[in-house]
């Protein structure tokens, strides 16, 4: 059984429902998990979906900001919502597909702007929701896939420049080592660089704030899928599909893929 997942962080799922069509009649995945869907539940375009050959819809939820959702051609079961910003905020979804895997689709909060929990509250709620996903993942004893955004990009050749932006948020030490923890807490394997080791760039975000991003490149991985190790072993390949950046209307995140041989 081969299998697909998908992550993207679409931006609004409305407005950009056009791309997504267009991703997923191009490339197909069996499944995919969006982020910052920004839509409540009964506004979700599930039928868009289902059109298309996607007939389970997962979703999570929130007006105006946040909101995660997964669309499958695959059968999905046990679904949950954990709430790892402690406000209620829709920043995760998962779901068990019948085979027994686990996938969680989460986004991560982006942290403000200043790399300093006591005159940055974001910050701090950041890296407490980091923390809260590390005390899960501790106790973690299924065979998982953990996909989305996660808002930071860990090693110096995950962005651009690392000494530009390691006082940046997303990209500053105490970011890193927060992921490190979480990373370590069950032996997760990062899909994107087993397949892509370092020195090898790999972006998967591009402010829009440039005029031509492409020419000026100033990318970061922001986006990750990370495996339990022995789900790690049966995967197969791994794309970032940067093209996608350049699509009409797009999102400011490209899709990113993993192949799976079950």
């Amino acid at each position: 059984m081969t299998l697909s997942i998908a992550s993207w962080n679409i931006n609004s799922v409305r407005f950009r429902i056009g791309i997504v069509e267009q991703f997923l009649t191009q490339e197909s995945p069996d499944i995919l998990c969006l982020q910052e869907t920004k839509v409540i539940d009964a506004d979700f375009p599930a039928a868009a979906f289902r059109a298309i050959g996607y007939t389970h819809v997962i979703i999570h939820g929130q007006r105006m900001h946040h909101g995660v959702a997964i669309v499958s051609r695959v059968p999905l079961i046990e679904d949950d919502r954990l709430d790892w910003q402690s406000n209620g905020e829709a920043r995760h979804v998962g779901v068990r597909l019948p085979n027994g895997l686990r996938l969680e689709n989460v986004y991560v909060p982006a942290g403000g702007d200043v790399p300093d929990r006591d005159v940055n509250p974001k910050f701090g709620q950041k890296l407490d929701f980091v923390e809260r996903m590390t005390r899960w993942s501790e106790t973690l004893d299924v065979p998982t896939v953990l996909t989305g955004d996660f808002n930071i990009a860990p090693l110096p050749e995950d962005v651009w420049s690392h000494k530009a932006l390691l006082d940046v948020v997303s990209h500053t030490p105490i970011e890193v080592e927060a992921l490190a923890r979480l990373q370590r807490a069950h032996d997760w394997v990062d899909l994107g660089r087993k397949f892509h080791p370092a020195p090898a760039r790999l972006h998967t975000w591009w402010s829009y704030r440039a005029k031509d991003w492409a020419a000026s490149d100033r990318g970061r991985r922001l986006d990750h899928m990370w495996a339990s190790p022995a789900v790690a072993e049966n995967a197969v390949s791994h794309r970032v599909c940067e093209p996608v950046r350049s699509w009409l209307k797009p999102s400011d995140h490209v899709p990113i893929i993993t192949e799976f041989d079950l």
